[in-house]
């Protein structure tokens, strides 16, 4: 259990950093635009609901700047295969949990954001209708006659609707655009379309180029505004406010405030991440226009296509994984696929099911080939939880269907290092599981030892390794469903020594 311990306050540690952060902008924004004088006049129209308004942008840009840092996989290798202790490699292992959580809070905040408002706007349109003149009707009547753009409400006159405002202005149509590539992001992110319909999804995702885009041009209209800092010296609110009727008889003393636009801010937040994730985008590119050349092509049972492959500096570790296109198919679709081949090999393999359209038209087009076999990109490899196999004396490796593949490569490595006696390796005990059943080797593993179907029993499995190591630090790793997943974390924790001295249970799990 204490392994359990640091690695679940570890991930709470992260999450409360996370949402304290969230907290402070919201908590220090809100305070901002509620107190400070220069949006006196301001809250004199709107009340509270431009803090509300300015305190979810603040956590809109603040979100939008962590959105795709979890998605730079060429970075998170690198921080995995560097200096990162066991522990910080499980954290990154959640990369996409993470980045889940990020824009469901990017969808919180911007419910918050649309609703706010939405008051606002309502509280300008009824400016202009009052019946008597009150501080807010002369504020919302302001300068809309004269140069210089000093104005204060957007909606210049009472016959302009909200819904004008809304698509002819630039924070407004940018708002409308954002919103709406949000909801097909999101919406075409659920499981079931991930799985069963992936290229839209992929497609949809690329959204996010035009949500950045608009994002930062969002503010360029200055429709929320605050009072000049010459004026604020001219005219302080606090002596001129309680006499705005005679502002027109030109009183030195309190001359008709003047207000501003806030420049774009959003730019600020994001422009380093997506310089980030631009320099990933182009090494991506830079490495899948190296040649790859296809050395062998096998047709398994149940639809199940292996290819063979080598390409020049390629290197890998157990469990990794590739991400491959075929422009033949698709010239933008990149599709993961976990290597089935064993860093001792002189080539690199994956298999590939049938699960969606990209797929079966791959596997069709290498069922027709003649001589003319399909180009084949290839960008990776990229790190997973996996890699760590070799460092627990005891690795337990749990697939489900298709998900045996990245354990596949790692029982070959073992194989590979027990032939040459690898002093270096720690592992003494694997168990494993598979689809194999019609050949004299395993499909997967090219092995005499084959593997078998089944449902194992969690607790007698778990019991028996705890009882036969109950010194050892064991490794259970898996690639498979979420429920699968829930069964093996609680039995990781439910079998591991409060001992850290005696046996304990590390549970990993692949996540693309």
């Amino acid at each position: 259990m204490g392994n359990w311990v640091v690695n679940h306050w570890l991930a709470v540690l992260c999450l409360v950093a996370w949402l304290g952060l969230n907290v402070f902008l919201f908590v220090h924004a809100f305070l901002k635009y509620e107190k400070d004088d220069k949006y006196y006049y301001t809250r004199e129209i709107l009340g509270t609901a431009l803090a509300v308004a300015r305190a979810s942008a603040f956590c809109l840009n603040f979100n939008s700047m962590l959105i795709l840092i979890p998605v730079c996989r060429n970075l998170l290798s690198f921080l995995r295969g560097s200096f990162c202790s066991r522990t910080l490699r499980k954290s990154l292992d959640h990369n996409l949990t993470f980045h889940k959580l990020v824009a469901y809070m990017i969808c919180i905040f911007t419910a918050i954001h649309i609703i706010a408002h939405l008051f606002n706007f309502e509280r300008y349109s009824r400016s202009h209708h009052v019946t008597t003149i009150t501080l807010a009707s002369v504020l919302s009547s302001l300068h809309h006659d004269k140069e210089g753009g000093f104005w204060l409400n957007p909606i210049q006159s009472p016959d302009m609707t909200v819904l004008y405002v809304t698509f002819t202005t630039i924070a407004g149509l940018s708002g409308v655009i954002i919103t709406i590539a949000l909801i097909l992001m999101v919406t075409s992110s659920m499981e079931f379309i991930r799985r069963h319909y992936f290229e839209l999804f992929w497609y949809t995702h690329h959204l996010f180029i035009i949500y950045m885009v608009c994002l930062w041009i969002h503010g360029l209209g200055g429709i929320v505004r605050g009072q000049t800092e010459k004026s604020m010296n001219e005219s302080h609110p606090h002596k001129c406010a309680q006499s705005f009727e005679k502002w027109d008889d030109h009183d030195p003393d309190c001359k008709e405030p003047q207000f501003e636009g806030h420049p774009p801010e959003s730019w600020k937040w994001t422009l380093a991440p997506v310089a980030l994730y631009i320099f990933e985008r182009f090494l991506r590119f830079y490495r899948s226009q190296q040649k790859v050349v296809i050395t062998k092509v096998v047709m398994h049972p149940s639809k199940v296509l292996e290819l063979q492959m080598k390409k020049h500096g390629f290197s890998m570790e157990v469990g990794q994984y590739i991400f491959v296109k075929c422009p033949s198919i698709s010239f933008l679709e990149w599709h993961p696929f976990t290597l089935t081949s064993a860093p001792e090999e002189d080539f690199f393999s994956i298999h590939i099911r049938a699960a969606g359209d990209w797929t079966e038209n791959l596997i069709r087009v290498f069922e027709q080939q003649n001589s003319l076999i399909p180009r084949i990109e290839v960008d990776g490899p990229f790190g997973t939880a996996s890699e760590d196999v070799f460092q627990y004396e005891v690795a337990v490796l749990v697939g489900a269907g298709i998900g045996v593949t990245p354990f596949a490569s790692i029982l070959k490595s073992i194989w590979f290092k027990l032939q040459h006696s690898d002093h270096k390796l720690k592992t003494q005990k694997a168990g494993h599981a598979a689809l194999n059943f019609d050949k004299a080797t395993d499909i997967l593993t090219g092995l005499k030892q084959k593997t078998f179907f089944g449902r194992p029993m969690w607790d007698n499995e778990f019991s028996t390794i705890a009882t036969t190591h109950p010194k050892s630090v064991v490794g259970v790793f898996l690639c498979g469903p979420l429920t699968l997943a829930k069964s093996l974390r609680k039995c990781c924790h439910r079998y591991s020594s409060l001992d850290p001295r005696k046996v304990q249970f590390y549970f990993n799990q692949e996540n693309f």
